[in-house]
């Protein structure tokens, strides 16, 4: 039976010859997550299961508890959490990434907990990231995780999958966000809901993986249950980079069911934006030209890879934001902070009148209330969504866009092509 990635992952750890869509399978994790904002559920519900009694968790050296959300902590109630998560992971001889080490999607990989083939949680909606290198990688609840920490296994629906081919070339100045962008503009948030997305193409292969996680990522504001891409030279490069185990890349078989297709000529997109208050409001940057903006965030787990800082930094170099213009740059994990710092980036955005968070989600979520804007203020930023309140403040407005779109727009003070711009063109090295 002809099966698709998703398939075949499920099936491999269900211990199956195959699956289809919409059976339901007892599948084995490869790794899970929990981060700061679901752990208190997850403690709770293992302390219930076991009673309080000291008990070994067989799954717990495959677990890593992170804190990021809350990081760095704005309350004693988040304070408390994190040292209930240090202890947890203490005891039991988890995975812990404490205060400034990352956020979730970054780390994992980054830490080589991995590779291609794998099946990976996360209490996180945004876990479909793990996609990016030919996982099966989806959200799941707090209480999910200690099932996985007691049996190592948990419960699937084999979702329908879409296959998406993205054909040509992503055009200079033009990226991954870009793509993602249009894709929620064309479909519609949660427009794929609880569908396996896999992403196939010329444009996918000439991606480096930075923007590879960011397409892997957006899938989750169109309610995909996973986002697949398949393996290939790049991928292996960079997973032996970073002490993955042996990767076991799946492809899917030519005659395989998709649940629908789509054909994408990716070279001839242009810079994209959503509007205020809705990730699916999206139009192309240059009609949108000469919209004031007073705040430019860049970072998240969407768009806080290094080479997203490349972008903003070819843009910035040797020249400020625009006057009343503030910029706040969140690297997605300590790692890719240094690697900013040893080339130069973080001087360079600094000089232009930039600040930098320690990496995390906590000014992404607006949980730390290190961005807060005031009254009809505009944020340009390249998080994932753009939602009323999100930032704290119900009576601004929020725009999405690339790093690079970003960036170009803080330069201005308004709303820009970064094409227009010089370094607006910069252009990830291709190997």
């Amino acid at each position: 039976m002809d099966s698709t990635i998703a398939e075949k992952i499920l099936a491999r750890h269900a211990g199956v010859s195959h699956v289809k869509a919409g059976d339901i399978v007892i599948a084995r994790v490869d790794f899970a997550m929990v981060h700061d904002a679901r752990a208190p559920n997850t403690i709770r519900m293992v302390d219930k299961m076991t009673a309080g009694r000291p008990t070994a968790l067989p799954f717990a050296d495959k677990t890593a508890w992170v804190l990021d959300h809350y990081s760095p902590p704005p309350t004693l109630e988040a304070a408390q959490g994190h040292t209930a998560m240090r202890r947890f992971a203490r005891e039991h001889g988890s995975v812990l990434y404490d205060i400034g080490d990352g956020i979730c999607h970054q780390v994992l990989p980054e830490g080589g907990h991995l590779t291609s083939g794998d099946l990976v949680v996360g209490t996180d909606t945004h876990s479909v990231t793990y996609g990016a290198f030919n996982v099966f990688g989806t959200g799941i609840e707090g209480s999910d995780i200690s099932a996985i920490l007691t049996t190592g296994k948990l419960w699937f629906r084999v979702p329908e999958s879409v296959k998406v081919t993205l054909n040509g070339r992503l055009q200079p100045g033009v990226w991954a966000k870009d793509l993602t962008l249009y894709m929620l503009g064309r479909f519609g948030a949660e427009g794929l809901n609880y569908r396996a997305i896999e992403y196939t193409g010329s444009a996918v292969s000439a991606m480096e993986i930075d923007d590879r996680m960011t397409l892997a990522n957006h899938a989750a504001e169109l309610g995909a249950k996973a986002a697949l891409l398949e393996a290939d030279e790049k991928t292996f490069a960079w997973l032996a980079a970073h002490g993955a185990r042996p990767p076991q890349p799946v492809t899917a078989d030519a005659n395989a069911i998709y649940a629908d297709r789509f054909e994408i000529d990716a070279s001839a997109l242009t810079p994209q934006v959503a509007r205020q208050h809705a990730v699916d409001d999206v139009v192309s940057a240059s009609e949108v030209i000469g919209q004031k903006i007073n705040f430019a965030l860049i970072g998240t787990c969407t768009n806080g890879r290094i080479d997203d800082i490349r972008q903003a930094a070819a843009i910035l170099k040797g020249r400020r934001l625009a006057p009343g213009v503030r910029m706040i740059v969140t690297p997605a994990s300590r790692q890719i902070y240094l690697a900013a710092l040893r080339e130069g980036l973080i001087e360079i955005l600094t000089e232009a009148g930039a600040s930098f968070e320690a990496a995390g989600c906590g000014t992404c979520v607006g949980i730390t209330n290190h961005l807060i804007p005031g009254d009809r203020e505009v944020v340009i930023s390249s998080a994932n969504r753009n939602f009323k309140g999100r930032l704290g403040n119900h009576d601004a407005d929020i725009w999405l866009g690339s790093a690079a779109t970003v960036a170009a727009s803080a330069l201005t003070g308004c709303i820009t092509d970064p094409r227009t711009v010089p370094g607006g063109q910069w252009e990830a090295a291709h190997v």
